[in-house]
């Protein structure tokens, strides 16, 4: 039997973004097993008195531990688009919702085993109109990200208590990995070069970007960037009607955009 330790070693790895095969030669583990711990079922006695006792997971109902770099990938996740709803069926369960392109189904596996290095829950996949609704269900997610309350996210502060600014600080790659994979992109932008129509007169170059209508959300973001020395732009979209209004942060110098593909990359 495989320590806590390698275990929990193994779903801050994946969080990172490693395959289950990196992983299983890092942590000298087979890959049966590295899939068993997070598909399976999990009934090791010491794994069954940590699921009784969510609270020691809480960092607000108890002194817990909390995997930090996971759970900074999935704040970001949350905050670019995820949700949490009450279940009226089981009163003062919550119910945590993170919603990807289903065409990316490697960032669906980041985000569930992010899920399950911050919490040990089971993890519940479902499809929805052009999109994979990743969800599960605690009574403490409400502690784990207090910026939960009724209504859209824009039309309410979104402010980071100080234990989260402090994770925050210590791992922000994995906070804007977590908010480009749910709610921003990698993208090749296109100029034509001055005084030319010719097709072979165009510049590209990559870039990314990220959108969101609340701009306490956009402060954290690029607080993060500023933290890592990333250079960024910002400006206010008026073109489409989706988005109109929101505020897009662009990511489009040379160096940046390299600094950005060492964690980011493109989705897949």
């Amino acid at each position: 039997m495989y320590s806590r330790e390698i275990v929990d070693e193994t779903f801050r790895l994946k969080a990172q973004g490693l395959t289950d095969k990196e992983i299983a030669a890092r942590c000298g583990v087979s890959l049966r097993a590295l899939r068993h711990w997070r598909y399976g079922t999990r009934r090791g006695p010491e794994v069954e008195a940590r699921r009784a006792d969510r609270t020691m997971y809480c960092p607000r109902c108890s002194m817990g531990p909390l995997q930090e770099e996971a759970y900074s990938y999935l704040l970001g996740a949350y905050l670019g688009d995820g949700h949490i709803t009450e279940n009226k069926n089981r009163p003062g369960v919550h119910t945590l919702w993170i919603l990807y392109d289903k065409k990316y189904p490697q960032l669906i596996a980041y985000c569930r085993a992010a899920i399950e290095a911050v919490f040990p829950v089971k993890v519940f996949m479902a499809d929805r109109p052009g999109c994979t609704a990743i969800k599960a269900a605690s009574k403490h997610w409400p502690c784990v990200f207090p910026q939960h309350d009724p209504g859209k996210k824009h039309d309410r502060p979104i402010l980071l208590e100080p234990w989260q600014r402090r994770i925050v600080d210590e791992h922000p790659q994995a906070l804007i990995r977590g908010l480009i994979h749910s709610d921003g992109c990698r993208v090749i932008n296109r100029i034509r070069k001055a005084s030319s129509r010719a097709e072979e007169e165009y510049h590209e170059y990559p870039r990314y970007h990220f959108t969101n209508a609340s701009t306490d959300i956009i402060d954290i973001f690029t607080h993060a960037l500023d933290r890592l020395d990333i250079a960024w732009k910002i400006h206010v979209n008026k073109r489409m009607p989706r988005y109109r209004d929101a505020h897009i942060v662009s990511i489009s110098r040379k160096d940046a955009v390299a600094r950005m593909d060492t964690f980011v990359g493109p989705k897949y």
